[in-house]
């Protein structure tokens, strides 16, 4: 029992590291990016838009699986799969990490093999018609496919400055639709 006692009071700091982890040269890195747009709408049903399930009615082949809960529920801890639209990975695991619906917030944290990275949504009220919507990628690497992937996906995503998302959710707004290009 005291040699059990000695081994648990040894500070952590102590103990050898896996030597594997400890030759590694891969250095993770970080890129992250944001942008605004205004949408034609009331902020009330603007938000529920950027949700899991809400998105499908403005993002074309936007197809979630459900993993957590069993049924189309949004809140902290919903969990999905995506494909991975062709960034040579299987699949994307998503995690709503925060909603916040009286704060108008949400947000996602997804992951790969090579990477994870979350994606924050912050609407606010313009005025009573119009709903600005600051959307946060933040990408890290897990290895150096991850290095090389993030900063060409970031620059990918934002393009356009997610004037996309703006014309496609508006469109959405204005026709109950989704647009068609």
């Amino acid at each position: 029992m005291k040699q059990l006692f000695l081994m648990l009071t040894v500070p952590f700091f102590l103990l050898p590291f896996n030597k594997k982890l400890s030759k590694a040269q891969f250095q993770s890195t970080r890129v992250e990016k944001s942008a605004t747009i205004q949408l034609n709408g009331k902020i009330e049903k603007v938000f529920p838009l950027f949700g899991v399930f809400e998105e499908r009615k403005w993002a074309n082949e936007w197809a979630p699986v459900v993993v957590y809960p069993t049924s189309e529920l949004i809140e902290e801890g919903t969990t999905f799969k995506t494909h991975g639209h062709g960034h040579h990975e299987d699949g994307f695991l998503w995690i709503v990490t925060k909603y916040q619906p009286e704060e108008h917030l949400i947000q996602y944290l997804v992951s790969t093999e090579n990477r994870f990275w979350t994606i924050t949504v912050k609407c606010k009220a313009l005025n009573s018609a119009v709903t600005t919507a600051e959307i946060t990628y933040r990408f890290t690497s897990l290895n150096e496919n991850g290095n090389e992937i993030n900063p060409v996906m970031l620059q990918a995503i934002y393009k356009h400055d997610l004037k996309d998302w703006e014309k496609a959710i508006n469109y959405y707004l204005e026709t109950g639709k989704t647009l068609q290009e």
